[in-house]
């Protein structure tokens, strides 16, 4: 079966949904398909927090306008609770948890059956803790039952005309600190002024993980060239903001790249 016509069955046969919507390429493509299946019966819900970027709740409200969804911001306190900040490798369970807990108690404010994210087939590759919470409170990902993956989506979302076809990858700026490290909102603040920085100097992904003092650059493997061209400035800019070792790492981007340390631990190559 062709893979749009099973989530748009999948999502007719749900009647209502309210979405997690973060503004990305996959919520963004959910949320569309959704809305041209379900018309009103559709709401989307982006969580406001010291781990979102606020460009990035900016770009969610003008996207989900342009589509014409009903949305609402809500305020998750994700820092308040004392096993998330103290950043276990299952932080991502208490995240996702305190959302989606929040969501349900919508849904049903709402009378809409059913709560969904948009994970796809492409997640299932990588570490995350945090489909625990999904299991826990029944969400379900119509993306993943569908088969979609990554570029499944970006080849659906430039086909119906989404400004978030060719939008980079976003993940919590928490996944910027590694485990065991604490959480906490100043360095949150700082890992978001400094990858801003960097998307302002044309990098399209970008992470900056953070140790302390030190930070590691990760663009994408063909810009890494061009941070060294810009050496001088991003080195400025960066020990301004309070790093005093700058770092480039020459594999590039990849996704999950602070999971790595956990493959070791378990002997994976």
């Amino acid at each position: 079966m062709d893979k749009l016509k099973k989530l748009k069955d999948i999502l007719k046969n749900m009647d209502s949904v309210l979405i997690a919507y973060s503004g990305g390429l996959d919520s963004t493509f959910l949320l569309k398909v959704a809305s041209d299946v379900l018309s009103d019966e559709v709401l989307a819900v982006t969580a406001a927090s010291a781990t979102y970027p606020k460009e990035e709740l900016i770009f969610a409200k003008k996207i989900a306008k342009a589509i014409g969804a009903r949305h609402k911001i809500i305020r998750t306190a994700e820092l308040k609770d004392k096993k998330f900040i103290s950043n276990p490798p299952n932080r991502c369970y208490f995240c996702k948890k305190e959302l989606f807990g929040r969501l349900k108690k919508l849904a049903r404010r709402y009378k809409l059956k059913f709560v969904i994210d948009a994970s796809n087939a492409s997640d299932k590759n990588d570490f995350r803790p945090g489909n625990r919470a999904k299991d826990e409170l029944n969400i379900r990902s119509p993306l993943q039952e569908a088969g979609l993956n990554k570029e499944d989506i970006r080849r659906l979302s430039k086909n119906l005309g989404l400004a978030t076809w060719n939008k980079a990858s976003l993940a919590c700026l928490a996944s910027r600190i590694p485990y065991g490290s604490r959480i906490s909102q100043r360095i949150l603040r700082l890992i978001n002024q400094a990858e801003v920085f960097l998307k302002n100097m044309g990098f399209k992904q970008v992470r900056i993980r953070h140790y302390g003092g030190l930070c590691r650059i990760e663009v994408l493997k063909e810009d890494v060239g061009r941070i060294f061209d810009k050496r001088d400035l991003i080195i400025k800019k960066l020990k301004r903001l309070g790093y005093n070792f700058i770092t480039v790492d020459l594999q590039g981007y990849r996704m999950g790249s602070m999971n790595e340390v956990l493959n070791y631990a378990r002997g994976d190559s």
